[in-house]
């Protein structure tokens, strides 16, 4: 089951005197990304390096290290933490001492990782949209119930008699809260798809 970010995250190290900053973040969209980019990389340093992936989008820069020893290792720290919808900078400091490839990657892949591994996260639940109408009197619980399962109200429309819901629910979870609101309202509330 993948994940996300709770929120924003950073990790410090110094190796071999070059010091690495690594910040990440949660993310909806590819311009997310950019912007995090944009707000967080020092100009003053050495090299930005980033990777960013949302679903089956991915991106990655070096930002001047040699090809595939900073972008790519810091993508493959997302994947080893089963991340998605984030995004990592991790901004270097040079520091005098040559690092070669093989430490480069280490260095940026394995600050990515440490900063992903200490981040709070929260599973990603795939959801299927459903729709259902109740009355008034029952809304306060039928939202109750729906939140109990990590599901969301997407849509409220008020009518003459009643409410029409559109939900969104985990695939697992829609069997049971179909018999809850069976029993909540007699059997009147019906889930659809």
């Amino acid at each position: 089951m993948p994940f996300t970010l709770s929120g924003f995250c950073e990790y410090r190290e110094e190796i071999r005197k070059s010091r690495f900053i690594t910040l990440a973040a949660p993310i909806d969209s590819p311009s997310d990304a950019q912007v995090f980019f944009e707000q967080h990389s020092d100009l003053n340093a050495t090299h930005n390096c980033w990777a960013w992936k949302l679903g089956a989008q991915y991106r990655s820069s070096d930002d001047g290290e040699p090809g595939g020893t900073a972008g790519r290792p810091i993508l493959a720290a997302i994947e080893a933490q089963d991340c998605d919808q984030v995004a990592v900078l991790v901004i270097r400091w040079y520091g005098g001492i040559q690092l070669g490839t093989g430490g480069l990657a280490r260095a940026y892949g394995g600050g990515a990782n440490k900063c992903l591994q200490a981040a709070d996260k929260i599973e990603l639940i795939s959801r299927v949209p459903l729709s259902c109408a109740c009355g008034f009197s029952e809304l306060a619980l039928v939202k109750l119930r729906v939140a109990d399962l990590g599901g969301l109200v997407l849509e409220e429309h008020f009518t003459a008699n009643g409410v029409e819901l559109r939900l969104a629910l985990g695939a697992a979870h829609i069997d049971l809260l179909q018999s809850q609101l069976a029993d909540l309202s007699r059997g009147r509330i019906l889930l659809q798809r």
